[in-house]
Formats: C-alpha cells, sequence, structure tokens
C-alpha cells in the first residue's frame, strides 16, 4: 500500500513506540510485506529466520524486535512486537468505512457501464467505460475495474486475504492481518459467477488485460495473472502466485502459493501445481508433470499387475 504522501519516519516511530536506528531523517512511502516490497517501502519481521532477508530485501525501512546490522541509507524501527506495529500502521492508512449505500459516493463510474440492481460497489472503487456489474456482485473497497469488464453474478471481488500471524505461545494462535491492498482488473477481462478474488495484503492482486474466467473460480492475495489467460471453472490460486501471458488452466486445477507459472502453458484438467513450471509446455497429473510423461507413467502403472504376472510365471 503507498502513503497518500510520503511520510516521516520520526512520525511513524513516535506513532508506534519504536526506536529509530539509521536514516532517521528520511520518510517512507508505503508499507508492504516482504513478497512486494519496493524500494521507500516499510516492511516488518519478527522472527530471526527471516532477519538478514527483511533487512537486505528491496525495503528501505523495517520494523524489527532486535537490533541489527543496519545497511547504508535504511532504517530500523525497534519495537517489542513488529505485528502489532504493522498492523497499527496499515489501520490508520487505510481505516475500515462503512458503507450506507448499495453504490457509495466515492465510487467513480465510466462512461457506458450498467450496474445491476443488488450489485454492491464499495467506497473509492472506480470502474472504466462500458463495463456490465450483474447482480449480487461485491467490488470492495480500494478496487481498480478497467473497460470493457463483464463481472457476473455472485462473484465478490476484494474480499479479505486468507492471511494471519501465527504464534503457538498466545492464547489466540492465529492473528488476522488487515487486508490494506487492492484488487485491480484491466480492460477487457471477463469474470464468471461465483468468483472470489482476494484483494493484497499490502499490494495489488491483478488480472491482466484480456483475461477471461468461468465459474467458481478462487484467486489469493497478491497473486498477478498476466494478459489473455483463460481459466476454467473450480480452479483455486494460492497467495503470491505469478502466472504470465497466455497461460490456459482448465478445469479443477489447484495451484499452490508463491510460485511461477511461465508463459503460454497449459494446465489440463484436475492438475495439482506445487512449484515453478516452464512456459510453452502442457502439464497434467499432481504433482504437475509434463502431460506426456504422465501419461506414458500412467500406462506403464495400469501394466504392473500383468508384468507381475509374467514375474511370477503365471
Amino acid at each position: 500500500m503507498q502513503f497518500p504522501s510520503p511520510v516521516s519516519l520520526q512520525w511513524i516511530a513516535e506513532f508506534i513506540g519504536a526506536t529509530l536506528l539509521g536514516n532517521v531523517t528520511a520518510s517512507a512511502t508505503g508499507i508492504n510485506e516482504i513478497h512486494n516490497v519496493e524500494n521507500g517501502d516499510l516492511v516488518f519481521v519478527d522472527h530471526p529466520k527471516y532477519y538478514s532477508k527483511c533487512i537486505n530485501s528491496a525495503a528501505s525501512f523495517i520494523i524489527i524486535n532486535k537490533e541489527a546490522a543496519i545497511p547504508e541509507g535504511k532504517a530500523l524501527l525497534i519495537v517489542e512486537n513488529p505485528f502489532e506495529a504493522y498492523c497499527k500502521i496499515a489501520t490508520h492508512f487505510r481505516p475500515f468505512e462503512a458503507a450506507s449505500k448499495t453504490i457509495n459516493d466515492t465510487a467513480v463510474i465510466g462512461e457506458g457501464s450498467f450496474i445491476y440492481p443488488t450489485a454492491f460497489i464499495g467506497n473509492h472503487v472506480s470502474i472504466g467505460k462500458n463495463c456490465i456489474i450483474y447482480p449480487n456482485v461485491s467490488i470492495m473497497d480500494h478496487c481498480i475495474i478497467g473497460d470493457n469488464v463483464m463481472i457476473q453474478s455472485g462473484t465478490v471481488i476484494g474480499s479479505d486475504a486468507f492471511y494471519y500471524n501465527t504464534k503457538k505461545d498466545r492464547e489466540v494462535w492465529y492473528k488476522k492481518m488487515p487486508s490494506c491492498g487492492r484488487v485491480v482488473i484491466e480492460d477487457d477481462v471477463e469474470i464468471g459467477a461465483g468468483c472470489t478474488i482476494d484483494r493484497g495484503v499490502s499490494s495489488d492482486t491483478k488480472i491482466g488485460r484480456g483475461t477471461k474466467f468461468d465459474n467458481i473460480i478462487h484467486i489469493g492475495h497478491d497473486t498477478v495473472l498476466g494478459k489473455n489467460c483463460l481459466v476454467a471453472a473450480n480452479v483455486v490460486v494460492g497467495g503470491c502466485t505469478i502466472i504470465k501471458d497466455g497461460v490456459t488452466i482448465w478445469g479443477g486445477v489447484i495451484i499452490n502459493k508463491t510460485l511461477t507459472i511461465g508463459e503460454n502453458a497449459v494446465l489440463l484438467a484436475r492438475t495439482g501445481v506445487g512449484g515453478d513450471l516452464e512456459g510453452n509446455k502442457t502439464y497434467w497429473g499432481a504433482p504437475a508433470k509434463e502431460a506426456g510423461v504422465a501419461q506414458r507413467e500412467l500406462v506403464w502403472i495400469k501394466r504392473i499387475p500383468e508384468l507381475w504376472d509374467k514375474v511370477m510365471g503365471k
């Protein structure tokens, strides 16, 4: 999430009760999680396993619970509980806003777009030109919809991320991270009925231009789909996944989080993806393999009884 304007680190340190070390005169331009940090961002870390990764990431400023070596130009904000500090900042700059109308006054809707009755358009939503938003669609706060987009009934755009901070030494193990990111849907996208597209935790979930969704598809937080992808029904995509341009995903595919699928890959129905896949190939099976390899393996598996009988002399 980008701040409306750069925010002084000294103000942030006072706001969260942090000790500020390093580049104390700097200003932060946004807050982000480690998967998506950019120069000028704040990030938090509360486990020694990830100290080095966060401090040496693209993030300029690190909310941390222990003093450490500081790279030139960066700053540490030392607090007892970095997660709580992160949540305080996120909710301050992206607070909950109640909605009293089905189409809120702060929404911007382009010329030629039609919103059916019973659709909900949240605060600070932007919808482009010549869109059709069907009944019972919910487009939640701060989401951006491009031109010529069609969203079928029952779909939810911008639901909260399924993302929790986990600590086994406290009464409530799973504490929700506030979702201050957005969903950005580019031009000429079609979304089928009953789909859910989660907003980013602190960045954006993006659907590229010309991509088409069937019904009942779930896209996790901070996932980026490229241009001209085709996604069939009952597909589930985990968070922070990158799916590049031209990928075809057939029905019932399940894709794990934080992986990359290359351009023009084809995932046949019921494939289970647990790791990165190269582009320009067709995959099948769980775990996913090149389709030809998986099919040959299946043929040999079916021949096992016959081969066993030969070995045993039957």
